[in-house]
């Protein structure tokens, strides 16, 4: 993939293809598609701006076209702190900023505030909204690898440990200043949601 308009050399994208959304007719909602394009390859556009990108993916096979390095849970069955794990153990920079396949409509603002507030003291960076932690556009150091890989055995949820490193939370205003109406965070899980945001089935299945 073309790098000549690399922003961030130390970071790697790391897309979390999730698992098939069964309320969605069971497809991998990477391949959920906004005005004709999957939201994978919409995500992709954003990966000339960083060092490496990453699929973590328990079933590659549906994202195969895109060609991407891919890797699978190394701890499975852990959801959402499972997937940023993998991306953290396979990670070949210092930063991982981890996003959601199922997120549409991430924009490199948003990103750029993420990754422009790190300090050299923090293993984490993430915004609060609405009290709620979003785990899924943050960013991370692939040293917390071991220590994350072992906590995963107690199921902890993204808080507790993100409570357990050193973490920067960003406030809701420093999101809305380039994104009003944070619709960076914006996920698609039903078809309710399908609607809210303009999402339509897949129309290539592979």
């Amino acid at each position: 993939m073309e790098r000549s308009h690399t922003v961030f050399p130390e970071v790697t994208l790391a897309i979390l293809a999730g698992g098939q959304g069964r309320r969605l007719s069971g497809v991998p909602k990477g391949l959920l598609e906004v005005e004709g394009r999957a939201v994978l390859e919409r995500l992709l556009t954003l990966a000339p701006r960083f060092e490496d990108v990453l699929l973590v993916a328990n079933v590659p096979g549906p994202y195969a076209r895109f060609g991407l390095r891919t890797v699978a849970d190394v701890v499975p069955g852990k959801g959402a702190p499972g997937g940023v794990h993998a991306a953290l153990v396979a990670a070949r920079t210092p930063w991982v900023v981890a996003v959601a396949c199922d997120m549409p409509f991430i924009t490199m603002a948003a990103l750029r505030v993420l990754l422009d507030a790190r300090e050299d003291s923090m293993d984490a960076v993430c915004f609060e909204v609405a009290g709620r932690l979003e785990p899924l556009l943050a960013a991370y150091r692939p040293a917390l690898a071991p220590a994350w890989g072992d906590a995963l055995a107690t199921n902890p949820s993204m808080r507790e440990l993100l409570s357990n490193v050193r973490t920067r939370l960003l406030p809701e205003e420093t999101l809305r200043a380039v994104d009003p109406s944070l619709r960076s965070l914006a996920n698609v899980n039903t078809p309710e949601d399908l609607a809210r945001y303009g999402v339509a089935l897949p129309s290539w299945r592979g």
